[in-house]
């Protein structure tokens, strides 16, 4: 295990060596390493110097530097790209806070509880110094105007000391340079639903006379940032392919009729594959004795956990639907197999549906959701990863080559089709502005109703098909599959 210290530094010299010397020396658990990442923010007062000197002098620390100053969340935007640890921990250079106070930070990420721990100043720390009133007060109206957009509870949203699973950390976006890093991370920690937890620290805070940074404007910036990040779903550093459509927790409604057109086809133990983030399983899983959510995405995987952590009938599952021997092991297990937004990215669609058909019991039911219109296909899809678009006879064909017979077809969200082809293909857009989704959504009530008089194909095509495989073998109990699934 490593620990990985991200520090930024900005013009410290009276303090650095101090506060470094600190953090070499403080305590961790057992068997973890740490590494030192140290970004000098183009430091004019000779801190660079020093952080040069103790670079030479101990190879844990790992230093860099900012050509131009670029504020603490571009320091801090930097030392995440260069982190190596499992985990993560912000300390700012001065000596405001305890690096003796690790091991309590650490505790609910090693045990498994916590994705980020934030240490809190305003719980029952050993000891605080007392700081002007108003500071304080600015500090704790961010914290309630933050919680208020963010829902949740925190006592210490400004807080520094924010420690984080590093892959998490390296997959949400910075985008803020100075210190309105700390409301970003924190609106971005909770719509990825991190799990969040609090401890009380110590705080030895400096006044402006001693070098303190942060000022009443920045307060201010702060509330815009907690309404930018509010507004903007800016989650994940990477596009994620079939994530991007997966992941519109924008769209409630739209789900909403997604998943009431789905619903009557669902049996009582079912496989989601790719399931995201879990839009769709948390409208489908209620009233079903198995709900398999499987996905091979790290990062989705570890957001569908902490969604459904309380869920006893929905199970989590690492699963690549291209690789077979993922499949193997759930032979004659399923009554549905659902696919939503999956086959379009697959490289053999007919191997991964030979596999798929084998889950399920005989008789079977197999749904499709796939983006329909072959003169559609434009940058949207290119962006997305997109190999194909589906038209109705190709897309039962490619189900009736692999044993499947197809029963029934919808055409859905006729509405959306206009609006992909201007941008996909009339104005070469890689995406659909995120206002016009919000309006989408909002009418959606509207469009579901008129979704059948539209004369049109609609942007998705929904097929449901089923198993006509005989039962020469006995499906496997359920019990069972509850048992491999969890192994």
């Amino acid at each position: 295990m490593k620990l990985s210290i991200l520090i930024p530094v900005y013009n410290e010299r009276t303090v650095a060596e101090r506060s470094i010397s600190l953090v070499l020396a403080a305590p961790l658990p057992e068997e973890m390493e740490r590494e030192l990442v140290i970004v000098d923010d183009c430091s004019t007062d000779g801190s660079w110097d020093i952080l040069q000197r103790l670079a030479d002098s101990f190879p844990e620390i790992r230093l860099f530097r900012h050509e131009q100053n670029a504020g603490k969340g571009a320091a801090v935007r930097t030392a995440i790209s260069k982190a190596t640890g499992d985990f993560s921990i912000i300390q700012d250079a001065d000596l405001e806070y305890d690096p003796a106070e690790y091991p309590r930070l650490l505790r609910p990420l090693l045990d498994g509880h916590a994705d980020a721990v934030f240490g809190s100043r305003y719980l029952a720390g050993e000891q605080t110094r007392v700081l002007p009133f108003w500071h304080s007060m600015i500090n704790k109206g961010l914290t309630t105007v933050s919680n208020m957009f963010c829902n949740l509870n925190l006592t210490d949203m400004e807080t520094c000391y924010k420690v984080f699973r590093t892959d998490l950390l390296k997959s949400v976006p910075i985008r803020s340079d100075r210190f309105g890093f700390e409301p970003e991370i924190t609106m971005k920690s909770a719509k990825r639903n991190f799990r969040i937890y609090e401890v009380p620290i110590s705080y030895h805070g400096r006044t402006y006379e001693e070098g303190k940074k942060i000022g009443w404007r920045d307060g201010i910036k702060a509330l815009g940032v907690i309404l930018r990040f509010w507004l903007i779903d800016d989650l994940y550093a990477t596009p994620y392919g079939r994530g991007v459509l997966n992941n519109l927790t924008g769209t409630p409604q739209y789900l909403s009729w997604l998943a009431k057109t789905l619903r009557p086809h669902i049996g009582d133990t079912v496989l989601e594959i790719g399931a995201g983030i879990g839009n769709i399983t948390a409208r489908l899983m209620s009233r079903r004795l198995l709900y398999v959510a499987a996905e091979k995405d790290p990062l989705h995987l570890h957001a569908l956990r902490n969604r459904f952590l309380r869920t006893p009938n929905v199970v989590i599952q690492q699963l690549d639907p291209e690789r077979r021997e993922d499949l193997a092991s759930l032979e004659r297990c399923f009554d549905t197999v659902l696919c939503v937004n999956v086959l379009e990215y697959l490289e053999d669609p007919n191997a991964v549906l030979q596999s798929l058909r084998k889950t399920l019991n005989p008789g079977g039911v197999l749904v499709v959701l796939a983006p329909q219109g072959e003169a559609l296909f434009g940058t949207i899809d290119r962006r997305l990863g997109h190999k194909r678009r589906y038209d109705v006879s190709t897309a039962r064909a490619l189900l009736e080559q692999e044993g499947f017979a197809v029963e029934e077809v919808y055409q859905f969200n006729k509405a959306g089709t206009v609006p992909w082809w201007l941008y996909s293909r009339v104005f070469g857009a890689g995406r659909i502005n995120k206002s016009v989704l919000k309006v989408f959504d909002k009418t959606v009530w509207l469009w579901r109703r008129v979704d059948g008089l539209l004369p049109w194909r609609g942007l998705s095509v929904i097929l449901v098909a089923r198993n006509t495989a005989s039962a020469e073998t006995p499906q496997a109990p359920r019990a069972s599959l509850s048992e491999r699934l969890l192994r």
